[in-house]
């Protein structure tokens, strides 16, 4: 039996979980055999009926986890982040599945990974110039507020920081940014129930 089924949102979140999940001594576990699948309906197609999908796979994995934005998941209301993923691991513990799956709602997506004091983002996206430029250019857009680790609208600032830096958008950008910014700098409550 293989270890892990995953399902997520889309292609952008199947780069970031590849590597992620390749970097096992980080995250303090044995290589892992797991399959991950991206959802052509993203978001509220994972909200909806993922837990469904992943039930196909009962069986033939010991874990699954199902990975998607609450923003544009079309279940914001009336949940909010924390109780939608209630709902959802409820619909797993309920299921074939019982405690060995998991929802997790990223709130509000997945950029909200991305923003952290490492150098790694600003070479991501191919900043010309540091991470303390970077973080300059996101204060005065009015992206970030003085103080502030992330910006509040994490997706938006980082498609305005790749167009600034004449980046296409690229999955490949969030493998890169997976596979090499370390664990700690990541402040995010979601990432840190995913390690």
């Amino acid at each position: 039996m293989r270890d892990l089924v995953v399902l997520v949102a889309d292609k952008d979140m199947k780069a970031t979980l590849d590597g992620l999940l390749k970097r096992n001594r980080s995250l303090g576990v044995r290589p892992l055999d797991l399959a991950i699948y991206a959802e052509p309906g993203h978001d509220p197609a994972c909200a909806r009926t993922g837990v469904q999908f992943l039930d196909h796979f009962h069986g033939q994995f010991r874990h699954a986890l199902l990975i998607f934005d609450y923003e544009g998941s079309g279940m914001e209301l009336p949940h909010s982040p924390s109780g939608l993923e209630s709902e959802i691991d409820s619909r797993f513990h309920s299921g074939c599945w019982g405690a060995n799956a998991k929802a997790l709602v990223l709130d509000p997506e997945l950029e909200a990974w991305v923003w952290s004091d490492s150098p790694k983002v600003s070479e991501a996206i191919r900043w010309k110039g540091d991470r303390k430029s970077l973080s300059e250019w996101l204060t005065q857009r009015g992206f970030l507020v003085e103080g502030q680790s992330k910006p509040s609208r994490p997706k938006e600032a980082f498609e305005a920081a790749l167009v600034a830096a004449g980046q296409p958008r690229s999955a490949s950008i969030y493998g890169r940014l997976a596979s090499t910014v370390g664990f700690s700098r990541c402040t995010d409550l979601s990432f840190s129930r995913f390690c």
